[in-house]
C-alpha cells in the first residue's frame, strides 16, 4: 500500500495480529510504531521517550509530540477503530507496515 493509496480494511480471514482493546496507548505505539493525526493521516514513529505518564514522540516527518498515556484518548480510539484515510507521504511508511496494521485485530 503506497502512501498515495487509501487505507483499506482487510478481510476477516486475513487477521493475524491481536491486541487487547483496553491496553495502554504507549504499549500500542511501541508495538505498531504508527501515529494517527487528526486529519486522518497515519504517520510513522521514529522514536518514543516515555517519562512517567507522558511520552515524547518523534515522527519520521520531523514533528515532535508530547502525549499523555490514556486508554480512551483520540489516538488510541483511532488506532483501534482504524479511522485513518491514508499514510503520510513525508513519513514514507512502508507497505509491509501498513499491511501488518491492516491485518491487526483488537479484541
Amino acid at each position: 500500500m503506497s502512501p498515495n493509496k487509501k487505507f483499506q480494511q482487510p478481510n476477516s480471514n486475513q487477521v493475524k495480529y491481536v491486541f487487547y482493546k483496553k491496553s495502554d496507548l504507549f504499549v500500542l505505539l511501541k508495538k505498531i510504531k504508527l501515529w494517527p493525526s487528526r486529519t486522518g493521516l497515519l504517520h510513522g514513529i521514529k522514536s518514543i521517550n516515555i517519562n512517567g505518564n507522558y511520552a515524547d514522540i518523534l515522527l519520521h516527518c520531523g514533528h515532535r509530540l508530547s502525549v499523555k498515556n490514556s486508554k480512551n484518548s483520540r489516538a488510541a480510539r483511532w488506532l483501534r477503530n482504524k479511522w485513518m484515510v491514508e499514510a503520510c507521504q513525508q513519513c514514507a511508511v512502508p507497505d509491509w507496515k501498513l499491511d501488518k496494521y491492516a491485518n491487526t485485530n483488537f479484541k
